[in-house]
């Protein structure tokens, strides 16, 4: 599989007179978390709950500041998190994933809506 992007929106809750930002967002469901970048950060005035240890690809172990509450709007489907602040591009991982019940399409390699429910997000509680 190839290197998957999607646009979303990224807004604050505690602030909703700021505007959203819409970045290009790298997914990856290998990834758990939505990580940001510092000016991400910075634009949307996140505040840093603590600095969580964070390990990486590479197996090197980080303490990354984890931010938020934070909004991810999909296309209209929502999730409310928190992010770590890391790197030079939005990741979206497979928690926010989960919770605004998206895929990805493999073979069209594009992110979309769960196609068993198509027009509204649900989940399983056990």
């Amino acid at each position: 599989m190839g290197i998957i992007k999607t646009h979303i929106k990224l807004s604050n809750p505690r602030f909703p007179e700021l505007e959203a930002i819409e970045v290009l967002s790298l997914v990856d469901t290998g990834a758990l978390h939505l990580c940001i970048t510092e000016t991400q950060c910075i634009q949307l005035k996140l505040e840093e709950f603590e600095k969580r240890p964070v390990t990486l690809a590479d197996g090197t172990v980080h303490k990354l500041p984890y931010v938020g509450p934070i909004k991810v709007d999909w296309k209209g489907r929502v999730s409310f998190t928190g992010a770590m602040v890391l790197g030079n591009q939005c990741l979206l991982g497979a928690i926010p994933m989960e919770d605004m019940d998206i895929l990805i399409h493999p073979a069209k390699q594009i992110v979309i809506a769960n196609p068993e429910h198509p027009n509204i997000p649900a989940s399983v509680v056990y």
